[in-house]
């Protein structure tokens, strides 16, 4: 994604902080959206990004239900997912370089640090494990877990906490204690400022544990066969994610496959192209929320 990299080298000065948590696997700290990575060179999130979780129980209709779920969830996932190609390209850049200059190396040294990534700073090596682990997820994925962990956004926590994947935590007060705590377990369901930022939280933690290496395996071998990534695919690295093990993985890959939602995957596969660059990336990033509507809920086909 190179067509931007003069543009990523303008922003090189400019500095944003975010932050990502941690999920069902147990975590020492929870970071939430506003104090994460360090999207240097991005731009503020647009007002729309910041909205609360609607209320999704009061849909009789099951089909409508899910319709109005997925139209709010997809600009989200759209969102989050440009703003990571936006770091891709500046990675991208970054490797072009013969020379690090101190704010590319400390830019770095924040991805690397964000992401886990052990490696010298500017090694062959680091750019590497940076590029595989900062990378988007398929629209789908991030979908049907969504709806399996909120009970399609009706969920406590979900409605409480903003919190779509069941993220935790681990400091007294960072969300909502859960009712059937164990006794001596000391974690809370993280809250987040809005879905947004539980959407992008989950995006992180799925880029740098250890526990989805498999997912992110997957991931850069679809790139690398010039495919993009299927979330039915990705889906049997999270066996990790839930204690039902291979029977949760089977659980999302039917809600993939129920809901047509590879349906959204070609859309966003659609919207992006595939050769944007950054000037076309921040139009995404800062558009309105209807740009990314789509024609509504994925039928079947065929």
């Amino acid at each position: 994604m190179l067509a931007g990299t003069q543009l990523t080298a303008m922003l090189f000065g400019l500095a944003l902080a975010f932050a990502g948590g941690a999920l069902h696997i147990p975590d020492n700290t929870h970071e939430d959206d506003t104090a994460d990575i360090t999207l240097d060179a991005l731009p503020e999130l647009p007002d729309w990004a910041h909205a609360p979780l609607p209320d999704f129980t009061g849909y009789q209709d099951t089909a409508e239900k899910k319709a109005a779920f997925f139209s709010y969830l997809y600009p989200r996932i759209v969102l989050a997912n440009t703003r990571i190609l936006m770091l891709r390209d500046k990675l991208d850049y970054a490797a072009t370089l013969e020379t690090l200059d101190e704010p590319e190396a400390q830019w770095l040294e924040r991805q690397a640090d964000r992401l886990r990534v052990d490696a010298e700073t500017g090694s062959a090596e680091q750019f590497e494990m940076l590029k595989r682990r900062l990378d988007v997820l398929p629209p789908s994925l991030v979908m049907a877990q969504a709806a399996n962990e909120s009970a399609w956004g009706t969920s406590r926590f979900a409605r409480e906490g903003n919190n779509l994947f069941g993220q935790w935590c681990f400091s007294k007060g960072c969300g909502l204690v859960p009712l059937a705590r164990a006794d001596g377990a000391s974690h809370e369901v993280a809250a987040f400022e809005s879905p947004y930022a539980s959407i992008r939280a989950y995006i992180t933690n799925i880029n740098r544990h250890d526990t989805y290496r498999a997912v992110r395996n997957e991931r850069e071998l679809a790139r690398e066969e010039g495919r993009f990534p299927d979330g039915n695919e990705l889906a049997r690295g999270l066996i990790g994610y839930s204690e039902r093990g291979a029977a949760y993985v089977k659980e999302i890959q039917a809600m993939i496959r129920h809901n047509n939602l590879g349906y959204y995957d070609r859309e966003f596969r659609e919207l992006i192209g595939k050769d944007t660059g950054i000037p076309a990336l921040m139009q995404l990033a800062t558009g309105e929320e209807s740009r990314f509507e789509t024609s509504g809920i994925a039928r079947k086909e065929g």
